[in-house]
C-alpha cells in the first residue's frame, strides 16, 4: 500500500497501528464563534480529538468520519486534510490521519465506556484542555485551513 493512499490495512505489514480522526468544529450557537469538540476517554483520563483505529481494509477518511459519529454522536462534513500524527502507543508506532470536519447536525452524545464526556470549546480553551502536544498542533492546522484565502 502506498503511504499516501487513504486505505487502512491495520498496519499489519509494518507493525504500525493505523488510525484516523477529525478535528471537529462548529460555529457556536451562542455568538457564532468557532468551537472545537474534545472527547474525554476515561480509560486514559485524557482529552483528545475524536479518533480511532481503522478496521482492516477501511478507507482512512471513512474511518475518521465513523469514529467521530461513534465517539460524539455528531455527523460531520470532512474538509481539509490536516497533518498526520505519529507517536508510540503501548510501545508500538501509531499513525493517525486527520481531517478538519464541520459538525452538520445536532449533538446526540451518549456517554459510553470509551468516551464519557464531550466538550465544545473555543480554540484557546481547547488547546489548554488537550492532554497531548501533538493534538494542540492540530488546532493550529485547523485554524490555518479555515482561514479565508
Amino acid at each position: 500500500m502506498n503511504r499516501s493512499d487513504s486505505r487502512g490495512d491495520g498496519g499489519a505489514d509494518t507493525g504500525t497501528v493505523l488510525a484516523a480522526g477529525c478535528v471537529l468544529w462548529r460555529r457556536s450557537p451562542h455568538g457564532g464563534g468557532l468551537e472545537i469538540a474534545l472527547v474525554h476517554r476515561p480509560r486514559y483520563d485524557d482529552w483528545s480529538h475524536p479518533k480511532g483505529k481503522l478496521k482492516p481494509g477501511e478507507d482512512a477518511l471513512h474511518g475518521a468520519v465513523r469514529e467521530v459519529v461513534e465517539e460524539t454522536g455528531v455527523g460531520c462534513a470532512p474538509g481539509a486534510v490536516l497533518p498526520t500524527v505519529h507517536y508510540l502507543a503501548k510501545g508500538r508506532p501509531k499513525e493517525v490521519r486527520y481531517w478538519a470536519a464541520e459538525a452538520v447536525d445536532d449533538e446526540i452524545f451518549v456517554p459510553n465506556r470509551e468516551v464519557d464526556r464531550l466538550l465544545w470549546l473555543p480554540p484557546d480553551a481547547a488547546r489548554r484542555r488537550l492532554s497531548y502536544d501533538h493534538d494542540r498542533t492540530l488546532i493550529d492546522a485547523l485554524l490555518h485551513a479555515l482561514r479565508p484565502s
